[in-house]
């Protein structure tokens, strides 16, 4: 086994091939379940923008209600966004934003049922918030950062649920 074999085989990553090549995982001999997945991040602001946020003042009109509907967008176009991922039926997804001293904290929650999770969609719409976000800020505050996008549980398939330890 070459150095390439053995980095799909035995590591476990499944969307690569025998030959390191990678590829999308043929999903259709696995079960329809219901999944669900739960992202979060973070965009840092200035207490500037954080002001705006909460006074409703920022120049561009309703940053949060913009950052909301782009996330929900987001999740719905993954399959285009990123390569590999399938192309599934979304029966749900929300986006909720949260105004913190520092900026503003972004969960998302995808569900489906389907044959593989909703993960990357999840993750998609908190990017996609986050980035909207900035767009709607920057003239503001040009140095915001979108920080800490991770899946924070899932649920659902042959694996059932994980939760994030920390």
């Amino acid at each position: 086994m070459d150095m390439r074999e053995e980095a799909g085989a035995s590591s476990g990553l499944t969307h690569i091939d025998e030959r390191g090549a990678a590829r999308m995982v043929d999903v259709s001999a696995k079960d329809i379940t219901a999944r669900t997945a739960t992202a979060s991040g973070r965009v840092l602001l200035s207490r500037e923008v954080v002001d705006l946020l909460r006074g409703g003042g920022v120049p561009k009109g309703d940053a949060l209600a913009v950052a909301r509907l782009a996330g929900i967008q987001g999740a719905k176009r993954t399959p285009e966004l990123v390569p590999l991922a399938h192309p599934i039926a979304l029966h749900g997804v929300t986006v909720d934003l949260e105004v913190a001293d520092d900026g503003v904290a972004i969960t998302a929650v995808a569900r489906t049922a389907d044959r593989t999770g909703v993960e990357m969609e999840a993750l998609t719409a908190v990017a996609v918030a986050g980035l909207a976000l900035i767009d709607m800020v920057k003239a503001v505050d040009p140095g915001a950062v979108i920080t800490d996008v991770r899946v924070e549980e899932k649920t659902g398939g042959k694996t059932g649920r994980w939760l994030r330890a920390n």
